[in-house]
């Protein structure tokens, strides 16, 4: 024994360092043990609150689904009339514009943002909103690549259409600073749109539905929303394309799920995600069956692409480019719609009727509703995967432990 040292020492050693606690719980209990004491020694009442709102991995994802909405639509609902008394949106506008597009999409990304953040507040991500498929190697490349990818895809699907006599290219519609005001609007709107259903359907809701939904939960949401679909939506012809898109997956989720194979949750979440995908596009004007099953694929496309990626920085670029070429670039229908200012001409051909005829142009629905776009759908797939398939990016949609109940 050093004689210099005392035998009982008092004073801490500054030295040691206490090891990295497993879960914010083993933290958070060894800085206020008072304040938080472990499980076990809550009262029983506690402990059955703790596992109604808790799960393995923190928050049930039901709670933070039900408190992303809810802050969703709070803050729609205080921006929405901001928005209106600024004249930034007109409700009853019927005309499909840029300014119209690009101030209804940044209401929406803004009430996203904040129920987002909430939620990561609630979940203890630190507010880390790339926390949801947002991290991931060269993130930024990966956008620009997915820029390109969608308006090569598109330009594809129109010279598909053009070859096979289905579509008619007309007059260019724009001249001057005209064209580069136009491109530059749009490229905004569609670049907040890809924003908002990349952010709210392959970052939130996959993210979180992924680390806790199983078979029998995809299967039961899905067969609600099929059955409303049945009573409230009949004679809608678009609704077919959800029942496809459903049904098409079934039989692989639940192998899956019998097989016990491992992460499964990411595609039984990608089977939800892709069919509500679908399902939100049939309040639109001009939709097929065809065309509400091509928008699930493509959000399968873009499921895909967060899993060989790393994150859905990919997919925001696609959809964002591929909105944007269909739109303002060629000048086709979308959904229904023709945008006013857009660069090319094209029309369809028969532009009206019925049969197969119609099921090959897209008809009122545009390039998307058109049969041709399945294939080139099939393409975008194959790339995806062997392009980046065997990269081995990073693990996705696998968050940390959180606050458990035990």
């Amino acid at each position: 024994m050093d004689p210099t040292q005392p035998e009982n020492p008092t004073t801490p050693e500054i030295n040691s360092t206490p090891s990295e606690p497993e879960s914010n719980l083993a933290t958070a209990a060894e800085s206020s043990p008072a304040s938080i004491p472990p499980p076990e020694q809550q009262p029983p009442e506690t402990r059955a609150l703790l596992w109604i709102l808790l799960g393995p991995q923190g928050l049930r994802a039901g709670w933070s689904i039900l408190a992303f909405l809810i802050v969703f639509l709070l803050s729609a609902a205080i921006f929405g009339p901001i928005f209106q008394a600024t004249h930034l949106i007109d409700p009853k506008a019927k005309d499909f514009t840029a300014n119209g597009v690009l101030f209804n999409e940044l209401l929406v990304v803004l009430a996203m943002l904040c129920a987002a953040a909430v939620v990561a507040l609630l979940e203890r991500r630190k507010g880390n909103l790339l926390a949801y498929n947002l991290i991931g190697p060269h993130r930024m490349l990966r956008f620009f690549e997915g820029l390109a990818a969608g308006f090569v895809s598109l330009s594809l699907l129109m010279g598909g259409l053009a070859w096979g006599g289905w579509l008619q290219f007309g007059q260019v519609a724009l001249s001057g600073s005209q064209i580069f005001k136009y491109a530059a609007l749009w490229g905004c709107a569609f670049l907040l749109v890809g924003c908002f259903e990349e952010g709210m359907f392959r970052c939130y809701l996959q993210f979180t539905l992924t680390r806790s939904i199983n078979f029998w939960w995809a299967f039961g949401i899905l067969g609600l929303l099929c059955l409303k679909l049945l009573i409230f939506n009949r004679g809608n012809s678009s609704d077919l394309g959800v029942y496809i898109l459903a049904g098409l997956g079934l039989i692989p989720c639940a192998l899956l799920h019998f097989r016990k194979a491992e992460r499964s949750g990411f595609w039984q979440a990608s089977w939800v995600t892709t069919t509500m995908f679908g399902l939100i596009h049939t309040g639109n004007n001009g939709e097929n069956w065809i065309g509400i099953f091509a928008a699930g694929a493509i959000g399968f496309v873009f499921v895909v692409s967060i899993r060989v990626t790393g994150s859905a920085w990919w997919a925001i670029g696609c959809h964002a480019a591929w909105d944007w070429a269909e739109t303002y670039f060629y000048g086709a229908i979308d959904s229904g719609n023709v945008a006013i200012g857009h660069y090319l001409t094209v029309t369809p051909v028969p532009s009206k009727g019925s049969g197969w005829p119609v099921l090959w142009s897209g008809g009122g629905d545009g390039p998307e509703g058109s049969l041709l776009v399945i294939p080139i759908l099939v393409l975008m797939l194959v790339a995806l995967v062997v392009i980046y398939g065997r990269r081995k990016p990073v693990s996705v949609a696998e968050p940390a432990t959180e606050l458990t109940a035990g």
